[in-house]
């Protein structure tokens, strides 16, 4: 049995109140709010915070109109009113029980993932620790002096591509900034959110079509090894954001250009496909081999817009689901 070491539990009330704790204890402090990604990290020893601030107090963190409170558990966003993509990315994350505990902020902080750090404390004493933890090697690329942990957020990619914006608020003030602006791409240092910061809400512009195809060995519970987000505007201009594929969620910036004002046609989304595959570059650090999975972007941006243009795919969806070879 891997048991939690141990910590003060504190229990703020109000964000101001949560903000002055994180900045009192410092780097002794970590945020817990549904605690589905925190808590199995520190039973494993990768973490061990002194402090532990619940957010689970504070109502404004789950404000559901204008914006989106970060406190909204996977399950409200999925019975929201949120856009498509979202709501698809947030009820392909894990299982039932976890969407009701696991939170829009948490799964858009989610740690970055490995197959050599994912491990208990003895299985990665056994092999010599990694670079994301107690080590100073990769083992996935052992020249690298970057830790290649992948990002693993499904709503990330969905956020990104619908243009949305984050708040982060802290004892010092707030700043507002896009979703891709977020994150870093090391496994290690893979937010730009500061410690001191709490992320409270998520606003997203408004009239969009949008979608998000999730890749993973099954049909349910499994973190995704290729996440492809799509959204098209009322102006016409397509986003498209790739996930799992590197240690951040990104915006495909040559394949959104190339969209910009275009029918989409069926060359049209060939073209973009293959944009998008190319900038894949998956590791081998993940379930399913990398070339393969590099090879499916493409076929996953394919559906994507061919889901925009307006063609059923949910046999295609069901498909997927059922069977990754």
């Amino acid at each position: 049995m891997m048991r939690l070491p141990w910590f003060e539990y504190r229990a703020p009330s109000t964000l101001a109140e949560a903000a002055r704790i994180l900045a009192g204890e410092g780097p002794n402090a970590m945020l817990i709010a549904g605690g589905t990604d925190l808590l199995p990290n520190m039973k494993r020893r990768q973490m061990a915070p002194k402090v532990l601030v619940s957010l689970r107090g504070i109502e404004s963190l789950r404000s559901n109109g204008a914006t989106y409170g970060a406190g909204l558990t996977l399950t409200q966003i999925v019975n929201s009113n949120a856009p498509k993509a979202l709501k698809q990315a947030a009820h392909q994350v894990a299982t039932v029980h976890l969407r009701n505990m696991g939170t829009l902020g948490g799964n858009l902080c989610l740690d970055t993932r490995c197959n050599y750090y994912n491990q208990n404390y003895e299985w990665r004493k056994a092999i010599d620790f990694c670079l994301k933890k107690d080590g100073d090697i990769c083992w996935v690329a052992t020249a690298s002096k970057r830790c290649v942990a992948m990002s693993s957020t499904d709503c990330a990619p969905a956020l990104i591509a619908l243009g949305a914006k984050v708040k982060l608020v802290s004892a010092l003030g707030e700043r507002e900034i896009p979703v891709e602006d977020l994150y870093n791409n090391d496994g290690i240092e893979y937010l730009k959110r500061r410690a001191d910061e709490i992320l409270t809400e998520v606003s997203i512009p408004a009239h969009q079509t949008s979608c998000y195809w999730k890749l993973r060995r099954r049909g349910a519970f499994d973190f995704p090894v290729l996440g492809v987000a799509a959204s098209l505007d009322n102006s016409g201009n397509t986003r498209i954001a790739l996930g799992a594929v590197a240690s951040r969620p990104f915006l495909v910036e040559k394949a959104s250009e190339f969209l910009k004002g275009k029918k989409l046609t069926d060359e049209v989304i060939d073209e973009a496909a293959r944009l998008v595959a190319a900038r894949a570059k998956p590791m081998d650090n993940a379930d399913l081999d990398l070339y393969w999975r590099k090879d499916v972007a493409g076929d996953f941006v394919r559906y994507a817009l061919r889901e925009l243009r307006g063609d059923d795919m949910r046999e295609t969806r069901l498909r997927i689901a059922r069977y990754v070879p």
